[in-house]
């Protein structure tokens, strides 16, 4: 015991427990599973964040906590049919010290189910269910992106401030579209804004025509929508061609014009829209992270590169401070919790939930880019309505 006080006096704690650890596992990798999508509608948002985690994991030395990383990669198909089974050949059949994923909510649900059961810990890299970070919440469940709620509720304040009171949402009906809904509503009503209707379309229904026929006979002041994907970038040429823009103000949560600009075209001009990141945003966290990424993909980042770079970073820092010592979960846990990510998006923390705590930019489209015109909200936190940490 006097020769570790010794060492821990001369060279650090840190350093006494990667010796203690050496003989160990230090030679043995940290096997990150992955289970994201890899091919069909989704398969470019899991390209993007295993980019991104891996250029993080690279600038860290290629290495976590002093150890080799091994990357154990199982394809989701983004169905919530095979979320069990696949987590579990990941946790039980490779042995994985960590899941990072998943990109769909649906698939998130059974993805929380097998790290609760199991202790594992999972880091959510997209999926934007609630429930994840709030009544489902678990001290081994992280996301690193956003929840519904978070990147549409300061909208409703941006509403009310722009003199809108009377606003028509519309959405597809499933978690994420009735979620953002409520998040807005909250917002606008706090705000002392009136929503006078709630319209639904079937998800992934791209048919628009009646929704839009009834806008336009209800004449709102604005209308607040969640769509993202093909499904957006129809939207907002629907839109337009209905003769709606420039009339009745278009207003959504982030995902309406990421990734789907340059099929909008000028149907997006003056579209406004609430997210946790821009292309645009001014800071030398952004710029070095986007050159990077485009030097070593040969493409431009996005929101889905930057959430797997975060994550990649949290692995990177917080197994630093425990020197690579996944056994030790607890620990690893008690690390991540208290990380503090300096990312393209902006310095962020976690919640007592494991959810971002996190500024959110109102976004404007001028000339087919989607410009940061202010600051929606500064580190936003989810309520975790439900969490029982």
């Amino acid at each position: 015991m006097n020769n570790y006080k010794k060492i821990v006096s001369t060279v650090g704690t840190g350093a006494v427990l990667l010796a203690l650890y050496t003989g160990v596992q230090a030679a043995d990798p940290v096997k990150v599973g992955l289970l994201l999508p890899y091919t069909g509608t989704y398969a470019a948002l899991g390209e993007a964040i295993t980019n991104g985690m891996k250029l993080a994991i690279e600038q860290h030395g290629g290495q976590l906590g002093g150890r080799p990383v091994e990357y154990v990669s199982v394809d989701s198909e983004a169905n919530p049919g095979k979320a069990v089974p696949n987590m579990q050949r990941l946790v039980d059949g490779a042995k994985v010290d960590v899941v990072v994923g998943p990109v769909h909510s649906g698939v998130g649900m059974g993805a929380v189910k097998v790290a609760r059961d199991s202790g594992v810990p999972l880091i959510i890299p997209n999926a934007s269910f609630n429930a994840a970070t709030g009544p489902l919440c678990a001290p081994n469940v992280f996301r690193t992106s956003f929840t519904s709620w978070q990147t549409a509720y300061p909208m409703g304040q941006v509403a009310v401030d722009k003199g809108y009171q009377n606003v028509v949402t519309l959405a597809w009906r499933y978690s994420a579209g009735t979620e953002s809904v409520e998040g807005f509503k909250e917002g606008f009503e706090k705000a002392g804004g009136t929503i006078s209707k709630e319209i639904y379309v079937p998800f992934p229904d791209v048919e628009f025509q009646s929704q839009l026929t009834e806008v336009a006979a209800l004449k709102p002041d604005a209308v607040f929508v969640f769509f993202a994907g093909g499904g957006a970038a129809k939207f907002v040429q629907d839109y337009a061609a209905a003769g709606l823009q420039g009339k009745i103000p278009l207003l959504g949560a982030g995902f309406l014009t990421e990734g789907t600009l340059a099929a909008q075209g000028k149907a997006a001009e003056g579209v406004l829209t609430t997210l946790h990141y821009a292309d645009s945003l001014d800071t030398e966290q952004n710029r070095s992270f986007r050159e990077a990424y485009r030097q070593q993909f040969g493409k431009e980042a996005d929101i889905y590169a930057v959430q797997g770079f975060d994550t990649g970073l949290l692995l990177a820092q917080s197994l630093k401070k425990v020197a690579g010592n996944t056994d030790d979960r607890a620990a690893w846990i008690a690390a991540m919790s208290q990380e503090r990510i300096v990312s393209p998006r902006g310095e962020w923390t976690f919640s007592k939930a494991h959810n971002p705590v996190q500024n959110i930019y109102l976004r404007e489209v001028r000339d087919g880019a989607n410009q940061v015109v202010d600051t929606a909200s500064t580190a936003l936190a989810d309520p975790a309505t439900g969490c029982k940490l």
